[in-house]
């Protein structure tokens, strides 16, 4: 059966970029006040991440949420998709939609492009919501290693087709979600994790986005936005689930510390992927935030 939630995600726009083809999700008044929703990398897509979250804004809010480049219906892609292209590629978005200004609510790496933008365009923005981001740290754990690994572009494209194995996708997905079996929706994400690792595939793509790649240097980190943040200069709010075993706590903390006005917030019983482990939770503290 067809629900409400399903027609809002049924007539996506297909917008033609600089750099290759862009699939936005639309939902919500012309006239409202707008909203871009940036999801995750690698088998994340704007209908897998903000399933609950789009129409949960969409009453009030003008809701934009794209597949990002190779992600979804955005393919293919020519270039390296590192942190300014992206950038690059939300602002050519939000012209060819003629958006002024918006607020951005980003996960992981949707977080990244988020505040990375708003630093640099502060005038666009008019809120900033940061779940769980990428970009704020100057090292990570096993730096080297995992630098060592991203060289290994071979294996990037092996662990591709390995991860779109239906018993290693599922297994995969399910790990990630606080919930595990009993998360809600379960066998619609399985089947949008599976249609994603097969179109990886079908392309000819790593594993990992050029964005996370291009993000790690051998000793410290290349994107790492924690010395700009008491630059930021529009409202932030920062979400961080308690059980999130990628992003660290600690820095989303001193993230929203150093963020003029910035405001933290700890979603209980959630992990890296928060709006789906807990969607009522995580809309109701973006919807506050939003002031919906």
């Amino acid at each position: 059966m067809t629900t409400g939630s399903d027609r809002l995600w049924s007539r996506p726009t297909d917008l033609r970029l600089t750099g290759g083809p862009l699939r936005v999700y639309e939902a919500g008044p012309r006239d409202a006040p707008a909203v871009v929703l940036l999801h995750g990398a690698m088998l994340d897509t704007a209908p897998f991440t903000w399933r609950h979250l789009f129409p949960a804004l969409a009453p009030d809010h003008r809701v934009v949420a794209p597949d990002l480049p190779r992600h979804g219906g955005s393919r293919p892609w020519t270039g390296t998709l590192d942190q300014p292209v992206m950038e690059a590629v939300l602002g050519e978005m939000l012209d060819r939609l003629d958006i002024e200004r918006a607020a951005l609510a980003g996960l992981s790496m949707g977080g990244g492009i988020a505040l990375g933008y708003a630093l640099a365009h502060p005038e666009r923005v008019t809120r900033l919501v940061a779940i769980n981001p990428g970009g704020l740290d100057t090292v990570r754990p096993l730096q080297l290693l995992t630098w060592l690994n991203l060289q290994a572009d071979p294996l990037l494209r092996w662990s591709a087709r390995v991860t779109a194995l239906p018993g290693v996708l599922r297994g995969t997905t399910v790990r990630t979600l606080a919930g595990r079996a009993a998360t809600r929706d379960l066998p619609d994400l399985l089947r949008l994790a599976e249609a994603e690792a097969r179109a990886r595939v079908a392309h000819g793509e790593r594993a990992l986005d050029d964005w996370q790649i291009a993000a790690y240097g051998p000793w410290r980190m290349r994107l790492d936005f924690t010395p700009r943040l008491p630059a930021l200069a529009v409202p932030s709010l920062w979400v961080h689930g308690r059980h999130d075993t990628l992003v660290r706590g600690e820095a989303v903390r001193r993230a929203a510390a150093l963020a003029p006005g910035g405001r933290y917030a700890e979603v209980a019983d959630a992990g890296h992927l928060a709006p789906l482990d807990q969607p009522e939770a995580t809309n109701s503290l973006v919807r506050d935030f939003l002031g919906g």
